[in-house]
């Protein structure tokens, strides 16, 4: 996914070989390291060749063998869950400053002097839009409340089958904006095409959409998961949020909600939970407008909107900081 971003930017891209070690098995633990040991080489021709000044890193596997090959140069990481994985906790040691979406990592590494709180950032054309405008842009009421549902780029199917089991008793109470990820599409598609006549105005279903900065600034109250880009946008907009963290992987998206929670900005729906406690959740915020304000301050007070900026001012910082 990296590649073909950093490409359609028209940014110059290097691969570099790396993989897992963690959990990886013994068996191929042994080929692991080897393509770990290539990653460094090939790091150590693409750092005789470019002669950085500062190095960023946000994470992944794929930045092992970097960080081992660039340990005089200064170098940035940035982390963007509540809690760091493995390899941001291992990356975390080469690190001369280490960037934080939230305060509530800290306690998560050991040199509190290298920790700088900026926040999580946020792409300027998501940042942009006004609610009026995103009003006019999706085709919205402008005075029924909107519910924004989705799960992400890929989709989140047990999201998806549930809000399609009590689709009609939403759009009762909400106009819906149903980003479905491309997995589920065609059948959530074939049920939007089936709605009675008179509610088909007010559901807005859709695999993916570009303008995701309409769909926030619009929204009363969204449901998703909560992946580290919850910790920026839903601050940014003071979006509500019921929250369905990712059952079957590390429990990064818990600890997100789990903070977000503590703020009392959103609330927690576990997600074996959803086919009985989906609609009487939505409903209970939806129709209390007391609630939703004070859940919409709450997650305002935690936005840090400037994220962005702060990095790259660490960035410039530090690599002003290296002789040349």
């Amino acid at each position: 996914m990296e590649e073909e971003l950093v490409k359609r930017a028209g940014i110059p891209y290097r691969s570099i070989p790396a993989a897992g070690v963690h959990g990886v098995g013994l068996r191929s633990l042994p080929a692991n390291l080897v393509k770990l040991a290539r990653g460094v080489a090939a790091s150590l021709r693409i750092l005789r060749e470019f002669n950085p000044n500062a190095i960023f890193f946000t994470g992944g596997y794929v930045a092992a063998p970097m960080a081992v090959a660039s340990r005089n140069i200064p170098t940035i990481l940035f982390v963007p869950d509540i809690e760091p994985g493995l390899a941001l906790k291992f990356l975390s040691y080469f690190a001369d400053v280490v960037t934080l979406s939230a305060s509530a990592s800290t306690k998560y590494f050991s040199r509190p002097n290298r920790l700088v709180l900026t926040g999580y950032p946020l792409r300027a054309d998501l940042a942009a839009w006004t609610r009026a405008q995103a009003i006019q842009f999706l085709e919205l009421d402008s005075s029924s409340p909107v519910l924004l549902i989705t799960g992400g780029s890929k989709g989140a199917h047990s999201i998806n089958m549930a809000v399609l089991s009590q689709l009609v008793e939403l759009l009762n109470i909400a106009q819906v904006i149903h980003i479905t990820g491309a997995l589920d599409w065609d059948v959530v598609n074939k049920a939007a095409k089936e709605l009675p006549a008179q509610l088909k105005p007010r559901y807005h279903v859709m695999p993916y959409l570009h303008e995701m900065g309409a769909a926030l600034a619009a929204a009363d109250l969204v449901l998703s998961r909560a992946g580290a880009s919850t910790l920026g946008e839903y601050p940014f907009f003071g979006l509500p949020a019921v929250l369905v963290p990712y059952p079957y992987a590390w429990r990064y998206q818990k600890v997100n909600a789990d903070f977000l929670v503590e703020n009392n900005a959103a609330v927690i729906l576990q997600d074996e939970m959803l086919a009985d406690k989906l609609l009487p959740m939505i409903k209970d915020f939806l129709l209390d407008k007391n609630k939703l304000q004070s859940m919409r301050a709450a997650m305002k007070k935690i936005s840090l909107p400037n994220a962005a900026n702060m990095i790259a001012s660490q960035l410039v910082k530090l690599a002003g900081e290296m002789p040349l």
